[in-house]
């Protein structure tokens, strides 16, 4: 009876700490805390950079390997550059050259300067030009060397076809003039045989004797 009398009170105590526990408000869950992110920067502009210089007539000789492309970029701007000249400023820039000191450099821009006059002797020059380049063993020459043998090989095939060219024009030359002289050879055989075909002229009445 003891036991029932302590367990009555007991359950009621349990019963109720149940119920509070039951109506004691829940706590909201934290709210999300809101990170800043920093936006990405924008990458920064480019400038282009003007890598041409100015014209090859007006600027030396040495400047042209000197150019952020290399010496073999600088030499083929530099042929593009004197590919249109005429002859006065062709003969200009030859002069120019002449007066600067001779190197590699130097030496192929005269064959590329006189490979464009269209005289037979100045593509021979061009070519000796070119293979001093080609067996010089300095360290400016090296980097030149393959473009020298490109050149020198491409101008010996044009001096190859304008020679066909001239011996062409020889034999058509020589062709004419003998045709030339067998139309006069038939010509004169057309005149003697209009000769032979003319009639004789009647000769003259006898004058009576007096």
């Amino acid at each position: 009876m003891f036991s029932s009398i302590v367990r009555g009170p007991a359950i009621a105590l349990s019963c109720a700490l149940l119920l509070a526990g039951c109506a004691a408000p829940r706590k909201p869950p934290p709210a999300p805390v809101a990170v800043a992110v920093a936006p990405t920067p924008a990458p920064p502009a480019i400038t282009p950079v003007e890598a041409e210089p100015l014209a090859p007539a007006t600027q030396p000789g040495s400047l042209f390997t000197q150019w952020t492309q290399g010496p073999v970029g600088a030499m083929l701007a530099y042929a593009d550059k004197v590919r249109p000249l005429g002859a006065p400023e062709l003969a200009a820039e030859l002069n120019r050259l002449g007066d600067l000191v001779e190197t590699p450099a130097v030496q192929m821009q005269m064959a590329i300067v006189l490979a464009q006059t269209r005289v037979p002797a100045d593509l021979g020059r061009a070519s000796g030009l070119l293979q001093r380049v080609i067996s010089n063993p300095s360290a400016d020459a090296l980097p030149l060397q393959p473009l020298a043998r490109t050149l020198a090989a491409r101008y010996a095939e044009q001096r190859k076809v304008e020679d066909d060219r001239d011996k062409l024009a020889q034999q058509l030359r020589d062709s004419q003039r003998r045709i030339d002289q067998l139309n006069d050879r038939i010509e004169a055989l057309r005149a003697i045989e209009r000769s032979f075909s003319r009639p004789n002229p009647a000769p003259a009445a006898p004058k009576p004797a007096p």
